[in-house]
């Protein structure tokens, strides 16, 4: 079993101590012990291997054994998910960052049932950021993804242009498993709503480049189709070599 890990935002010191909530977490619900191996990781690609060597109330004490910083694996993988209702668009954020995209650009398409206009997309902006932290953490992530700035149609297209992107669309005739896959750079997925993408929509982003594509003969909802296209990529890409 690997050992489990923690977040802290400076890995720097050859001596390190986990305090607030992550202190929390390892002291009294992960209950670590003296002598124990456990890792730290910032969320920007840095993990540190440390020794446990004093425990306090909701404190704990660490020694740096080893330290590395992992690269971000190539090619880049941004899932562009739509803006989904409930609790949805979450799942889709933690599922696609245990299976490791690198970026989730949430988008404003035309069918989304929720709007992040004002506070209450700024809430639900955050809460897809915290997300993606508690899922990084959980899959043992030294490296988590960005979660962006909600984008509209029209700064899509503009992200799309001249990037390799791939459409997922029930109708599609190409299968993702077949099509060509850049081996570094970054690579765009974009996922629709619930209620699908629009004719407009499909035309926009396909005259700017993207490339139409399927999962498979069934229709996966947008809450799973981002973590299934980034496996699909991953398998045949070096992402997963």
């Amino acid at each position: 079993m690997t050992a489990a890990l923690f977040l802290c935002d400076d890995l720097s010191a050859d001596e390190l101590e986990l305090t607030g909530p992550e202190g929390r977490h390892a002291a009294t619900v992960r209950r670590v012990k003296v002598g124990e191996q456990v890792d730290l990781a910032d969320g920007r690609g840095t993990r540190a291997c440390c020794m446990v060597v004093a425990l306090g109330q909701d404190v704990v004490r660490l020694r740096v054994e080893s330290r590395v910083v992992e690269p971000e694996p190539q090619p880049r993988l941004v899932l562009v998910q739509a803006l989904a209702k409930g609790d949805r668009g979450e799942l889709a954020v933690e599922l696609a960052t245990e299976v490791g995209v690198d970026e989730v650009l949430p988008w404003q398409a035309e069918r989304c049932i929720v709007k992040w206009d004002g506070p209450r997309g700024e809430k639900a902006l955050s809460r897809w950021r915290s997300t993606a932290r508690e899922a990084g953490k959980q899959s043992r992530r030294a490296r988590h993804p960005v979660v962006s700035s909600w984008a509209s149609t029209e700064e899509l297209l503009a992200r799309v242009a001249g990037t390799p992107t791939l459409l997922l669309h029930e109708t599609a005739s190409v299968p993702l498993a077949s099509v060509d896959l850049p081996s570094a750079g970054e690579l765009l997925l974009v996922v629709g709503p619930e209620g699908g993408l629009t004719d407009r929509e499909v035309r926009a982003l396909t005259a700017a480049g993207a490339v139409a594509v399927r999962l498979g003969s069934s229709v996966v909802r947008t809450s799973t189709a981002g973590a299934a296209a980034v496996a699909v990529v991953s398998a045949r890409t070096s992402r997963w070599a």
